[in-house]
């Protein structure tokens, strides 16, 4: 597996990349069904078509004969704030491999390709959130070199 598989997503996606935002949702869901209702999805296709055109929020797909991987991003800048200094952010908003190809390095090809784009496009930094639980993600993560900028935290009531 490598960057050579990793592109831009394109209309054409759409359907593979519904197919996984079910499994991502389904992911959520079993964690914390008190937030995540089941068998839906974050975007529908129009707008997920829209995401697509949109270069603040670019989606990259990993392409081995069919998508069977995604990563969602969002660029954001600070300008001129009161209180942060100026910064050039790329989130990534959820990354997905498909569940039968998990472990052939499909994610690690998506989060090294979204790394090198931040740094193209001359971002400071790259961040993402993971729920609590989600030990998966978090050791992914961890193993790509991420450290924890947050946490944020919640009381049930």
């Amino acid at each position: 597996m490598n960057d050579n598989n990793v592109r831009r997503a394109e209309i054409k996606d759409t359907a593979r990349i519904i197919e996984l935002l079910h499994q991502v949702n389904m992911v959520h869901h079993r964690l914390r069904p008190d937030l995540f209702k089941p068998y839906t999805t974050k975007y529908n296709e129009k707008e997920l078509q829209t995401l697509m055109q949109d270069d603040s929020s670019p989606i990259f797909v990993f392409e081995q004969g069919e998508v069977i991987g995604h990563a969602f991003c969002q660029v954001t800048e600070v300008h001129n704030h009161q209180l942060l200094e100026d910064i050039k952010t790329l989130y990534i908003d959820d990354i997905c491999v498909d569940e039968a190809a998990r472990g052939q390095h499909v994610g690690k090809a998506l989060y090294e390709h979204v790394c090198q784009y931040a740094r193209q496009i001359g971002c400071r930094n790259v961040t993402l959130n993971v729920w609590e639980g989600n030990d998966a993600a978090m050791g992914f993560y961890r193993s790509m070199g991420m450290k924890v900028q947050k946490i944020g935290m919640e009381i049930l009531l």
